[in-house]
């Protein structure tokens, strides 16, 4: 079979692709650090701005299945990760003087991830979305531990390197079984064939779909897959763990919904409850944990956690639910947090850059620096879904809305319970922004630089649009899903 290629449906994920190769080789001729980080950026924008010409193309096609579509959902969740990766660019400028990072290696291995995880959006059979996976892990690995002399960074990505290969071994596994009872890799197929595969089968299909779903587990940090991330954020590069946490969740949150709902769709009633039962446990340990830290970035791992349980509620329905209601919700959500938590990372990147990473580090810096705190204390308002930060009061409304609609009223009330937990350290880190500090620890001026006071900015700007006109991102989900 000869499969045509359309390269206007590729041309953003190209774009990061080749830029990647371009931007190592630029290195390897001596261009300049602040050079190469203006080019990466320049190739994230350039892919952004591809993604008009290229939506809703579709290449890599036999018949009626294709292997690469590039429709609204796609390109929602693309715009999303190369938005991100553009404030996680300008926050890596100081971050590689600081700890003198070698800049060629830094981008390609971020554009190489970012690869990844724009392919995971589009990808729509098994194969791909398992290289998507790949792409986006393996340079993060290297991202991670880039520091070489630190021993804590060392013993995250060995850690991160670890949990993943057990994690594609599982969705290898899991793969395996699913082809074995259809006969399909692209997930229109794979749909056709779990719909109507013999009664003996049936157990071997839903061990299939729960271990591929495990996979995708891992990439998102639910639980019971989840003790890599406070490690790896703690002992990666800030800006390497703000990627972690919105980028690599997002193109997760991405694959997962798409394999759920066009290949896994006729096994709902298996994967529906499991999904409900994740999503509660993830999202009560990861806000029961994030009570007990000071540590400011290990406190944003916890709470990545559950804010991932979050993302997980809608899912829950299953098949008690249309498809298009819970697509909506998990990507609107997915927006909204990507925007709240980017944020917040870019302040905690800025203030972190003296060695400040505790929680009562942040006393008094609405006295030295009260642009940031102010900005800070408006994404910890977002991500406590308090006014005047309705952003986030409108993703756990649209999550809420889905998990009722799904029967999943139980749920609903843990969602409930861990959004008062979730008020209770978000407000307290927000109150010492504005507390004196004690009077041995005169915090002194925190220096923004140029490109973290953009990073902060973008995302203080993109905060409050969406908290003044919330509809602008549900409507764009809803048109978004099929």
């Amino acid at each position: 079979m000869i499969q045509s290629i359309d390269y206007l449906a590729i041309l953003p994920t190209l774009i990061v692709a080749v830029g990647s190769v371009a931007v190592l080789m630029a290195d390897a001729f001596g261009l300049p650090r602040r050079p190469v980080g203006l080019l990466t950026l320049v190739l994230i924008a350039a892919a952004a701005v591809a993604l008009i010409p290229g939506h809703g193309r579709s290449t890599f096609c036999t018949g009626r299945s294709c292997s690469y579509v590039a429709d609204d959902f796609a390109t929602l969740f693309q715009a999303i990760v190369l938005l991100a990766a553009l404030v996680v660019v300008l926050l890596s400028h100081g971050e590689m003087r600081r700890s003198a990072l070698p800049a060629g290696e830094y981008h390609f291995l971020l554009l190489a991830a970012l690869t990844g995880a724009l392919l995971l959006a589009a990808g729509r059979d098994l194969i791909t979305l398992v290289v998507a996976l790949e792409t986006l892990s393996l340079p993060v690995f290297a991202l991670v531990a880039l520091r070489r002399h630190d021993g804590v960074a060392s013993e995250a990505a060995l850690k991160l390197f670890l949990i993943s290969v057990v994690s594609s071994a599982i969705t290898l596994f899991g793969i395996s079984l699913v082809y074995g009872v259809t006969g399909a890799m692209h997930l229109d197929q794979v749909a056709t064939g779990l719909a109507h595969v013999p009664a003996d089968l049936k157990p071997v299909a839903a061990v299939g779909v729960v271990a591929v779903i495990a996979g995708f587990g891992f990439k998102v940090a639910a639980v019971p897959f989840h003790f890599w991330a406070p490690d790896v954020y703690q002992g990666a590069p800030l800006p390497v763990a703000a990627f972690l946490s919105v980028v690599s969740k997002a193109g997760g949150f991405a694959g997962l919904t798409v394999v759920l709902t066009v290949g896994f769709w006729p096994l709902a009633g298996t994967w529906g409850p499991l999904l409900g039962v994740l999503s509660a446990a993830t999202m009560t340990l990861g806000n029961l944990v994030a009570l007990r830290q000071s540590d400011a970035v290990r406190l944003l791992a916890w709470s990545s956690v559950a804010q991932s349980g979050y993302m997980l509620a809608p899912l829950a329905g299953g098949s008690r639910v249309r498809p298009h209601d819970w697509m909506t919700a998990t990507a609107a959500y997915v927006a909204i947090y990507a925007i709240m938590n980017i944020g917040a990372f870019a302040v905690v990147t800025v203030v972190a850059r003296r060695g400040r990473r505790r929680l009562d580090d942040y006393r008094g810096l609405a006295r030295t620096n009260p642009g940031t705190a102010v900005a800070m204390a408006f994404f910890l308002v977002c991500l406590a879904g308090l006014p005047p930060g309705v952003m986030g009061l409108f993703a756990k409304v649209v999550v809420f809305k889905a998990a009722i609609g799904g029967a999943a009223t139980w749920l609903a009330v843990v969602m409930a319970v861990n959004t008062v937990i979730g008020l209770y350290y978000y407000l307290a880190w927000a109150a010492r922004l504005f507390a004196p500090a004690p009077a041995a620890a005169q915090p002194g001026t925190v220096r923004v630089g140029r490109a973290g006071g953009i990073a902060i900015a973008v995302s203080l700007a993109g905060a409050v649009v969406v908290s003044v006109a919330p509809e602008l991102v549900l409507h764009a989900a809803a048109l978004a899903v099929p």
